[in-house]
């Protein structure tokens, strides 16, 4: 397999997928360029051999065609700058006036095609579209793990084009491999902490990771459901009674597993969603009516930190509480805190998920961690131990 590292890239176009779907304000203004930022190793090893990176990626969601709002225009002059380098923009991502921009290119030159989505072909992965955007270029970079879990005619159709000369970008390798590191061969003892709202959203992850983790810290708003499945009281906190048989299944399995379970004891419950509720130290499971669960309470934190703090290997995906509030902030905080002390023994952690991730920034913690995921679709199928398409193509698989 090519790869980066060893391909030379001396007078070639190189294709490259990113993932610049990036927020944007009313004056479409980049708000957050993460992402961009996460893709310049790439690009720049490509410029600094003599290349030319022809860039491509989806933005927003355009539903009929072109529409100047999810243009790629609004980005150019910010990755421009970003570079150092005048980034010209192609009137559309295939046909053959963007052929011969992409053809004329010299060393050092970068070229941005027009919007991904704004072409029907693009999401129905479709062969012949995949065919006109390998013209483009001599190579093809799959740098976007954000939308590796699409079977998409740039993400993954387009690999056949590219049998000899196709590869991962810097961010995608390094997703990968930090991902295996806790999927396929985690040091032990080995801790998930699964938090967020509903258990239905990540029955098959935690099915999955009952196989390979030692203990499995499940927090936030699903611990409710598997409170009310052992018959206690949760007052108002958020539930999903559909769900009950299915949480009992989870704690059954795992005894089966020999994993440990732990969930928090006494939480932090309010009598209103808000920074200005009343609030009072419960027991997980006597919350009286008119009352709901908003984070952890401090029996469960010094619970939680203790097998954080003598794990080898970590993944965190969804805070143990209503962290945006301050008020209800402290066990998701305590939880970060608990893997930093962890890696700084010597432990590989990885945060995924959007709110996750969040989080890990509202506390300072980012320098922490081993290793924060960029993605969220991708890294949740991945970690239920699919097959990413995008991953598939460039390994040939």
């Amino acid at each position: 397999m090519q790869t980066i590292h060893n391909y030379d890239f001396s007078g070639k176009k190189a294709l490259i997928r990113v993932d610049f779907n990036v927020p944007l304000n009313e004056n479409f203004e980049i708000t957050d360029d993460t992402r961009i930022q996460a893709a310049l190793p790439t690009i720049k090893k490509v410029l600094e051999e003599g290349g030319s990176p022809v860039i491509m990626s989806h933005f927003g969601r355009p539903k009929n065609g072109p529409e100047d709002k999810f243009s790629m225009r609004h980005l150019v002059s910010h990755l421009s700058k970003l570079l150092g380098v005048e980034v010209k923009l192609a009137p559309d991502c295939v046909g053959e006036e963007v052929k011969k921009m992409a053809a004329a290119l010299k060393p050092g030159e970068v070229l941005m095609l027009e919007n991904l989505r704004f072409h029907k072909g693009e999401e129905k992965g479709d062969e012949e579209f995949a065919k006109q955007l390998a013209q483009n270029g001599d190579c093809w970079i799959n740098d976007a793990f954000g939308t590796a879990h699409r079977a998409h005619a740039s993400t993954a159709v387009i690999a056949k084009f590219f049998p000899n000369d196709k590869m991962f970008g810097y961010l995608i390798e390094s997703e990968v491999k930090s991902l295996d590191k806790v999927v396929k061969n985690p040091k032990r003892p080995f801790t998930a902490i699964m938090g967020g709202a509903k258990v239905s959203s990540k029955i098959t992850i935690i099915e999955n990771l009952l196989s390979s983790v030692d203990n499995l810290i499940l927090g936030g708003g699903m611990t409710y459901t598997f409170v009310k499945a052992n018959g206690g009281e949760v007052g108002g906190s958020i539930c999903e009674p559909d769900f009950l048989d299915t949480a009992r299944n989870i704690e059954k399995l795992a005894k089966e597993k020999g994993v440990n379970l732990i969930m928090a004891t006494d939480v932090v419950a309010a009598d209103d969603f808000s920074e200005n509720a009343n609030t009072k130290i419960l027991p997980a499971n006597e919350i009286p009516e008119g009352w709901q669960g908003l984070d952890a309470g401090p029996e469960s934190i010094a619970k939680f930190k203790k097998v954080i703090e003598n794990s080898a290997t970590i993944l965190w995906n969804g805070p143990v509480g209503v962290f945006e509030m301050d008020k209800f902030a402290e066990g998701s905080k305590a939880v970060g805190e608990a893997i930093v002390k962890a890696t700084e023994k010597g432990a590989f952690s990885l945060v995924g998920g959007g709110d996750s991730v969040a989080c890990v920034n509202k506390f300072n913690l980012t320098d922490g961690m081993s290793y924060i995921s960029t993605a969220g679709g991708a890294l949740l199928e991945y970690l239920e131990g699919r097959e990413l398409p995008g991953v598939a193509a460039v390994r040939g698989e």
